[in-house]
């Protein structure tokens, strides 16, 4: 077993690897799996086929610098999402304590504590003042 770890590194050495744009791409895979199974169509198939294939490709690539940016193009599409619904999840998860309002100067979101009434707040990004009513 040892002498196969020994292998397998010495294949991987220099090779890119695995990034967030691998597990992207591995999702995509997943959710066209998934549906393929409802609708069995020849093209999802042949299309899951290729997400697989390129998924690969690049991780077993040697040019890093191509691989990097397309895992940058990939992350500037990725993160403003990925950001959205974790906002939401604590939003959520905040629901009995805090209430999130925007700033009516800068549109900054605020997190305030869930108390009854007209409040006046002081926004931490522009420091202007805004009344709420919670």
């Amino acid at each position: 077993m040892n002498k196969f770890k020994q292998k397998l590194f010495a294949f991987m050495y220099g090779r890119y690897g695995i990034d967030e744009f691998y597990y992207g791409l591995f999702v995509l895979w997943l959710v066209l799996l998934f549906v393929n199974v409802f609708v069995d169509s020849v093209i999802l198939a042949l299309l899951g086929t290729v997400v697989v294939v390129y998924m690969l490709f690049r991780s077993m690539s040697k040019n890093h610098v191509k691989r990097r940016s397309e895992n940058a193009k990939f992350l500037s599409f990725w993160r403003p999402i990925k950001r959205w619904f974790l906002f939401q999840r604590d939003k959520f998860r905040d629901r009995k304590n805090f209430r999130y309002r925007k700033c009516s100067h800068c549109k900054a979101i605020v997190k305030l504590p869930n108390k009854k009434g007209k409040h006046t707040v002081v926004c931490p990004k522009c420091r202007e003042r805004f009344s709420v009513k919670i």
